[in-house]
């Protein structure tokens, strides 16, 4: 829905309010019929009312409520058949107010609104999904997005890799907590552009990762998912090759596994993330190199030291040095280079380098640091490589709409709350300010500007909170960069210096005792914060010579983490030096790096600016119990969520107030069209016209804008729709009568005409029949007729190619289906070589060929080839459509095959249907992954997608390939698109005789491309599924991606396993 473009989002004011002077008439209208689940229509407002009714609604299973065009969402802690396909399309349309309160209806309102339908014209939207941790708001972000990208219906792949990205980032971006088992320990804000309908791209902005989780977690929590996924998903095998041991041997995931039943669902979710990983557009090599990076921080972690007894330094213990030597050949270093950066620090002075030593607490840091760090690249990498896949490929000059989900970590107040829940909930506040600026302050300045009558709602403002957090220079983070300067400072004297700072604020606790901390009234509620480790946190610093080791490493990915540069905002930028100069570490680490309490301020300015230059849409998501119980409601959890959400507040301004509240000129530009007559003036009076048209009721006339309830954009919305809908039965009307004259006239003409032949023919006839009869009597003697003459066959002469057929109709067994190729508009359509077409057409045609299996021959041949060099049964080289469409005419149900495409790099599957065939486009992916156009899973190769397919139906309709077509006979060949191949590379001119008479049932034309399409001898066993699937799949295991590990990883795994048993 859309808002006012001076005040901002949609808001309203309170009790029924009379029309002044300069007001319309009107009467006291509400909700429309069926607003059932609105809130806003509750005929009592009180705290037990709201309470009952949310409580109804729950144990019925309807877990969303509408207050207005706000969304309440419950978390059922169970899966509901509320998000199908055939759901989402019941909520494609913008007036859906006959439907119940759902997550898709805000989905359609934000695209609609930001396409131009609705209240105002195009513009950017923005969807706050906000609650506390386990509410789910990572959930609501998942349909959200599922919804979006089935409104936009465009015919690419865009929209699936759009839709891998959040089991992606789930991955390697969530854990598990005490409150939620699937919890965001960063945050996201992803932002979907559209050029007019369809989406062209997205760019993912991240926010705060809780690094520390990395090498700690409290009882009862676990790291990141990501590493849990790799031990239950890879294979024996694939564990050797990475280094990798037994899951109980590893301190940063405190030894700790699962069920035999978790780590299946582990494997699930590893198959998951390597498919998106594929679909998304990352590399095999890039994804092997990223998991032995995350091998060597697991084996890093399980380095411990010990003090020398000489000299008062460190060493690495006995125990630990073969993890020292894992950690090292994982990372692609040297064991004393990494052993020095755990245990000493180098230092320049006067340019003389001066070594110091680490105590026993300072190694154990550093070998967590570099742990943190390594992983935050890795992550902070995956971001900026997303962003680049998805970029958006259209002219800069394009402007380009928004919509955009923010995801991010709810409000949290553990037994234990550290620097990362303070930041957390500092997030959380000022994103409830955001939304106190929009639903009341906004709203309510407007109608003191407007003097409307209005009784003010007091509302929990929470100003002086962020004024505590991020006020300048005697803010609390203010407060903690400036100790964090201070080499000597430490967590105490911080305390300290808050407790002097803040001493008498309302919202600031000293903690009591001898307890190192404090508390902050947040507007959630008290949160009391353990001090320790502050300091170090936001400082956030890594060993000064780990940049200079890493990027030495011979893992390329390694390397590119850390020659990147942080950003102001805390994210991974690309390196724009081509090496590094010596004394670099030196200079990298002798300029002031940001904080990382800086970074997130910083962060958090940018995301706000552009929130508030979008139209927002709100989510509030609320937990109904804190024991992740499916249909249990807690009242007393639900009312303290209700009371700290404002959502009373909230339901009396919506329901009092006046969400939508357009200017005179934007409303009569845009309903102008309810007065039926051209020039309508964009003035106060044309509004008043426009109103009285219609059966409106509840609306307010103001000085300069109108303002309406929240309904009111859907009921002129639907005027609108009335008024299209019979522009429409009169162009049908018009248009039929043009036609029918035309064609009338046409008829005619051509009555006429045939006539004229008739008369012509006739005379003609009579003239003939005269000119016979004449010369019968002019002859006495009869004419012998001609011998009969056998015909014979004459061949064509030699270099003489044979002329083409006739092209037949178009077979029966062709229905034109959202799956045909050469429905994207960017790519031509195919056109028959009749004698219509142009020589420029035709060239163009035989070029796009040429350079299709140029491409197929060159990149492909060897992928798709089996080991008897010959081809499978099912792929049937460059045929055309009709082709295919006549060879599997008489198939049964079922059959398909594969050819390649004629205008583009790429095959097309044809499959035999139930009267009909159907074409799915099969796209090569820049990573050479195979993926059907509009499918979620992405192959290795174009064997394993047939194979796949054989027992997985290809959606929509989920149909399966049972039998391959094969050429029925071994003397028949589809491969007469090498035929027309003319464009040969000069290698080709250079092939040998013994080359060209490889394929000798080949014509001439096109040879080197035809030794490529070998037959197999056996013809019969490629037509048995079963024989074919044993076989491996021909130069897979040559083109296998491989960690860049040294060559002794594998002994030192062997040695400390055989330590452990």
């Amino acid at each position: 829905m859309a808002a006012d473009p001076t005040l901002g989002a949609p808001r309203r004011p309170r009790r029924p309010l009379p029309a002044g002077p300069a007001a319309a008439p009107r009467s006291n209208g509400g909700p429309p019929p069926g607003a059932a689940g609105d809130l806003a229509a509750l005929a009592e407002l009180d705290e037990a009312a709201l309470l009952a009714g949310l409580r109804e609604r729950f144990l019925q299973q309807r877990i969303y409520t509408d207050i207005g065009d706000i969304l309440v969402a419950m978390n059922p802690f169970q899966p509901l058949p509320l998000y199908g396909r055939e759901v989402s399309e019941r909520y494609r349309r913008l007036q859906n107010d006959a439907l119940p309160p759902h997550i898709f209806a805000v989905g359609s309102r934000a695209y609609h609104a930001m396409v131009g339908r609705g209240g105002s014209g195009p513009r950017n939207q923005c969807i706050l999904i906000s609650g506390e941790s386990g509410a789910g708001k990572t959930e609501s972000t998942k349909l959200l997005l599922q919804h979006i990208m089935n409104l936009c219906k465009g015919n690419s792949q865009l929209e699936q890799q759009i839709l891998q990205v959040n089991p992606l980032l789930e991955a390697f971006g969530n854990a598990q907590t005490v409150m939620n088992d699937n919890s965001s320990r960063f945050g996201k804000f992803i932002q979907l552009r559209f050029q007019k309908n369809t989406v062209q791209g997205a760019k993912l902005s991240e926010y705060l990762l809780e690094k520390s989780r990395v090498v700690q977690q409290d009882t009862g929590e676990r790291n990141f998912h990501i590493f849990y996924y790799m031990f239950a998903g890879l294979s024996s095998e694939q564990k050797e090759m990475y280094g990798l041991l037994d899951p109980s041997l590893y301190r940063y995931i405190s030894g700790r596994f699962g069920t035999q039943e978790v780590a299946e669902h582990w494997k699930h979710k590893y198959q998951e993330v390597c498919n998106a990983l594929d679909m998304v557009g990352f590399q095999e090599q890039e994804q092997v190199d990223m998991q032995a990076i995350l091998a060597g921080v697991l084996s890093l972690g399980n380095v411990t030291f010990e003090p020398e007894e000489s000299n008062g330094s460190v060493k690495v213990s006995e125990a630990s040095q073969g993890w020292l030597k894992a950690a090292a050949d994982q990372f692609g270093v040297q064991e004393d280079e990494l052993l020095k950066c755990l245990i000493c620090t180098m230092s320049v002075t006067r340019g003389e380098q001066i070594q110091r030593f680490h105590t026993q607490q300072q190694a154990e840091d550093a070998r967590d640091s570099i742990a943190k760090v390594a992983y935050g690249r890795v992550f902070g990498w995956i971001v900026r490589k997303i962003n680049e896949l998805l970029a958006e490929n259209v002219d800069p000059d394009v402007e380009l709409r928004e919509i955009g989900i923010l995801d991010i970590f709810g409000f949290e107040n553990f037994a234990v709350n550290r620097f990362e829940q303070l930041c957390i909930n500092l997030a959380n506040e000022q994103l409830q300010h955001f939304f106190n600026h929009h639903i009341f302050q906004l709203e309510q300045a407007a109608y003191r500007e407007e003097g409307l009558p209005w009784e003010t709602i007091t509302f929990n403002n929470n100003e002086p909170i962020l004024n505590l957090l991020l006020a300048k220079p005697l803010g609390l983070l203010s407060l903690l960069d400036e100790q964090s300067a201070f080499p000597q400072a430490t967590d105490k004297t911080f305390v300290d210096k808050l407790n002097s700072s803040f001493k008498g604020n309302l919202h600031f606790q000293p903690a009591r005792g001898h307890v190192l901390g404090f508390s902050i009234i947040h507007y959630a509620g008290k949160v009391q914060y353990a001090a320790r480790g502050f300091l170090e946190k936001n400082r956030d610093t890594m060993p000064a010579s780990v940049r200079g080791l890493f990027i030495n490493s011979v893992t390329p990915l390694l390397s590119v983490l850390f020659k990147a540069t942080i950003s102001r905002t805390g994210t991974l930028m690309p390196h724009v030096k081509d090496k590094v100069t010596p004394g670099a570490d030196d200079k990298f680490n002798s300029i002031r790096k940001q904080s990382a309490g800086a970074q997130f301020r910083h962060s958090l300015v940018v995301l706000m600016e552009r929130m508030y230059s979008a139209n927002p849409h709100f989510v509030r998501c609320i937990k109904p119990n804190s024991q992740k119980e499916p249909g249990v409601l807690d009242n007393q959890v639900v009312l303290l969520q209700m009371r700290y959400n404002g959502l009373l507040e909230t339901i009396r301004i919506r329901r009092d107030g006046f969400s939508w509240r357009p200017s005179f000129e934007e409303f009569s530009e845009r309903y102008g069209i309810l007065l039926v007559k051209p020039g309508v003036p964009l003035t106060k009076e044309s509004c008043l016209q426009i109103l009285q048209s219609t059966e409106l009721k509840g609306w307010i006339c103001g000085k300069s804008r109108l303002f309406f309830k929240y309904w009111h954009q859907e009921q002129l919305a639907k005027y609108v729709e009335h008024l299209e809908r019979a522009a429409v039965i009169i162009q049908k009307v018009f248009r039929g009568f043009r036609c029918k004259k035309s064609f009338l006239k046409q008829l005619g003409e051509l009555r006429a005409q045939a006539q004229r032949l008739q008369e012509e023919a006739e005379r003609e006839k009579t003239q003939q029949l005269s000119l016979a009869a004449e010369a019968q009597e002019r002859n006495s003697f009869p004419v012998p007729m001609p011998r009969k003459r056998r015909l014979q066959f004459c061949p064509h002469p030699s270099g003489q190619s044979q002329q083409p057929p006739v092209p037949r109709p178009r077979s029966k067994l062709t229905e034109s289906t959202p799956f045909d190729n050469f429905l994207n508009p960017a790519v031509p359509p195919p056109v028959l070589e009749t004698e219509e077409q142009t020589g420029e057409e035709a060239k163009m045609r035989k070029l796009k060929r040429g350079a299709t299996l140029r491409w197929f021959t060159d990149t492909q041949a060897q992928k798709v080839m089996q080991d008897d060099g010959a081809f499978p049964s099912w792929l049937h080289g460059m045929i055309s459509r009709r082709e295919a469409e006549n060879l599997l005419s008489d198939k049964p149900l079922g059959c398909f095959l594969v050819r390649i495409s004629q205008s583009q790099p790429g095959y097309i599957l044809t499959y035999r249907g139930e009267g009909r065939c159907r074409h799915y486009m099969i796209q090569v992916q820049p990573n050479a992954r195979y993926v059907i156009l509009g499918e979620d899973r992405a192959h290795a190769s174009l064997t394993k997608l047939v194979r796949y397919h054989q027992s997985v139906g290809i959606q929509p309709f989920m149909e399966i390939l049972t039998v391959p077509c094969g050429q029925k006979s071994t003397e028949s060949l589809n491969y007469k698109n090498l035929e027309n191949l003319t464009l040969s590379s000069p290698a080709d001119k250079e092939e040998t005789p013994s080359e060209k008479q490889s394929c000798p049932s080949m014509p001439s034309s096109g040879t080197h491309a035809l030794q490529w399409f070998r037959r197999t001898e056996n013809f019969q066993n490629q037509q048995n599924p079963d024989k074919s699937r044993a076989k491996p799949i021909s130069g897979e295991s040559s083109q296998r991606a491989f960690p860049h590990l040294r060559s002794s990883v594998r002994l030192v795994m062997q040695e400390i396993q055989q330590e452990h048993v």
